[in-house]
């Protein structure tokens, strides 16, 4: 019972170097509501699950309210963080039904990141010398389920943004823009199966294929990379285009640029740094470790899903 996300293409405009940067956004509060809606053509008579779905605290995201309900309310649910610091929800029903709904609801405030000096980060090769000793990035540079050892394609994909000592922002920010510019958008292209190196051979996915991807690139150099889950503003502002992957779950990479500058979001489906359009539900080494839902069930035949998204800016109180 693992939810690959609901994926859509919108086309996103970027500023050229030559055009001037646009002006920082101020923090936002958002009213977030995830559904998901399982019905099954026989009758289940208990489940499991783990879900990621209550947002983690970090410097830039404040939690104000989250609840989650679970109908048929589970036997037992109880709550405590993982590995890497998120919230994670275990639940256990033992009620028999026929029908399943998931519903996570939170207000968060999301504050924008602080300048980012791309062009003053170290050169990429001492942060990945960096990196290969510190106990809080080497499980960020190896291989993981999702993301295993990089082949000799993907080893050549990533030698042409990372050249000898290029700054690490630098090459991070380049190949942000260019899995935007030359990856088409295609929610029928993949499954939540689909290994990085087909992705990079067809020039087709979603989201989550292009995170994988863009981690993929970067520890085959030995760079740290984690994959984010979360979402998108829905609603964009006043005269700017809709995002990519809002509506549903959205996921995005961080990269480590070293110890001043630190973890950097960067969004490769829309090309771009992530601000305040962005709430992060949690972050690992790559999907498996953030899935939103998953579980096991007895019984229940075939079923059908349903997953609606909503994210929309409020007025604090």
């Amino acid at each position: 019972m693992s939810l690959p996300a609901r994926r859509e293409q919108v086309p996103v405009a970027l500023p050229t170097d030559g055009e001037p940067k646009p002006a920082p956004k101020p923090a936002t509060r958002y009213r977030c509501t995830h559904v998901t809606r399982y019905a099954y053509s026989d009758t289940v008579t208990s489940a499991q699950m783990l879900a990621h779905l209550k947002p983690r605290r970090h410097p830039r995201q404040t939690c104000h309210d989250t609840r989650l309900t679970i109908v048929p309310w589970p036997a037992v649910l109880t709550e405590r963080e993982d590995w890497f610091g998120n919230p994670v929800t275990y639940a256990a029903l033992h009620t028999p039904h026929r029908e399943l709904a998931v519903t996570a609801e939170m207000e968060v405030t999301v504050e924008p990141p602080p300048p980012f000096p791309a062009e003053t980060t170290p050169p990429w090769e001492e942060i990945a010398a960096l990196a290969a000793g510190r106990g809080d990035t080497v499980e960020f540079v190896r291989p993981s389920a999702r993301v295993p050892m990089a082949d000799a394609a993907l080893c050549l994909f990533a030698a042409g943004f990372f050249p000898t000592g290029r700054p690490v922002g630098i090459g991070a920010l380049e190949l942000t823009r260019r899995i935007h510019a030359d990856f088409s958008f295609d929610p029928t292209a993949t499954t939540v199966s689909t290994p990085i190196s087909e992705v990079l051979t067809r020039r087709r996915g979603v989201c989550q294929d292009f995170a994988h991807l863009m981690i993929g690139t970067l520890r085959a150099l030995g760079l740290p990379a984690r994959y984010v889950s979360g979402y998108l503003r829905t609603l964009p502002p006043p005269g700017k285009e809709k995002l990519r992957g809002a509506d549903a779950s959205h996921a995005w990479v961080q990269v480590w640029c070293g110890p001043d500058e630190g973890w950097i979001d960067l969004d490769p489906t829309n090309g771009r740094q992530c601000d305040t359009d962005h709430l992060t539900l949690a972050w690992g080494r790559d999907y498996d470790d953030v899935c939103p839902l998953r579980g096991v069930i007895l019984g229940g035949g075939s079923h059908g899903v349903l997953v609606a998204v909503d994210v929309e800016p409020v007025d604090s109180p």
